[in-house]
C-alpha cells in the first residue's frame, strides 16, 4: 500500500471512529507499526491530526488565530452561546472565558441582566459596555495576542482573588479519551486557575470540537459541570461522553 492510500485509510478511519491505535492498525493492514507512526507524524506536521500515545486523534480545526476562528462554525457557536447565556442567573457572579464562543455568549446576554461577568478577554468585556445592569470585571495582565485574552503572572493573581458561581469555558477540543484541551500551554493553565475559582464549570463546545483534541490537556472530564453543544446526541462522542456519566446540555435545554 502506497503512502497516499494509507493516508487515506488513517483519515477515514479517524473520521469513523474518532481514533487510531498504531499497533491495531498495523495488524490490520498487515503493515509495520513504524510506517503507521512514521504515517500519523506527517499527518499531525500538517494539521491533520493530534498525535497522542500510542496512536491518534483529530486534530481540532478551532486553533487557528482569533481572526481565523470567526469564521469557523458561527451559527453553531451563536446556538451554543444561547443556551451557555440561560444559565447565568440574576445577582450571580460568571467568569466568561476568551474566543469567539465566549464573545457570541456576551451578545446573548438579556438586556435586563444584573449580574457580575469577570473575563480576562477585553473583546468580552467591551461586548458589554451597553448591558447597564451588567458589572464587568476586566482581568489584566499581558496580552495574548492569538487568542485576544490576557494570562502570565499578573493575570493568574487576579484571577486568584475571584469567587465566582460559573464559569463558562471554551477549548479546541472535547474527546472522551484526551479529556478537555486546547493549542497552548499559557492558555490551558489560565483555563484551570479560572475553573477553580468557580463552584461549576461548563465547557463551551460548538461541533467542530467535539471529537476532537489539541496539545495541551485542560481539565478532565469528571471536574466540569457540563458540557454545552450543539452536536446531537446520536454523535459518537457525545454518546461517549453521556455514557461516562457526563452532562452534556443541547440548546434547546435538553440533555443528550
Amino acid at each position: 500500500m502506497l503512502a497516499a492510500q494509507r493516508r487515506e485509510v488513517l483519515l477515514a478511519r479517524l473520521r469513523g471512529d474518532g481514533r487510531l491505535v498504531a499497533k491495531e492498525l498495523a495488524l490490520e493492514l498487515g503493515i509495520s507499526e513504524d510506517s503507521i507512526r512514521r504515517d500519523l507524524r506527517d499527518m499531525a506536521a500538517a494539521g491533520l491530526c493530534q498525535r497522542v500515545y500510542g496512536g491518534a486523534l483529530p486534530a481540532s480545526p478551532a486553533v487557528g488565530d482569533y481572526a481565523a476562528r470567526t469564521t469557523i462554525s458561527v451559527t453553531s457557536k451563536e446556538s451554543v452561546a444561547t443556551r451557555a447565556a440561560g444559565l447565568i442567573r440574576p445577582g450571580s457572579t460568571v467568569i466568561v472565558d476568551g474566543g469567539t464562543t465566549a464573545l457570541a455568549v456576551a451578545k446573548a446576554l438579556a438586556p435586563d441582566l444584573n449580574a457580575t461577568v469577570v473575563t480576562h478577554s477585553p473583546i468580552v468585556a467591551s461586548a458589554l459596555v451597553d448591558h447597564a445592569l451588567v458589572e464587568v470585571v476586566i482581568i489584566g495582565g499581558r496580552l495574548f495576542k492569538h487568542s485576544a485574552v490576557s494570562c502570565g503572572a499578573a493575570a493568574a493573581e487576579a484571577a486568584e482573588r475571584v469567587h465566582a458561581d460559573l464559569f463558562l469555558m471554551g477549548v479546541t477540543g472535547v474527546h472522551p479519551d484526551a479529556g478537555l484541551t486546547t493549542g497552548d500551554a499559557d492558555e490551558a493553565a489560565m483555563k484551570r486557575i479560572l475553573a477553580s475559582r468557580a463552584a461549576d464549570t461548563y465547557v463551551l463546545a460548538s461541533a467542530e470540537k467535539i471529537g476532537a483534541a489539541s496539545r495541551f490537556a485542560v481539565l478532565p472530564l469528571d471536574e466540569i459541570a457540563g458540557i454545552i453543544t450543539d452536536s446531537p446526541g446520536t454523535n459518537p462522542t457525545v454518546r461517549r461522553l453521556s455514557e461516562r456519566g457526563i452532562p452534556v446540555l443541547g440548546p434547546g435545554g435538553e440533555d443528550s
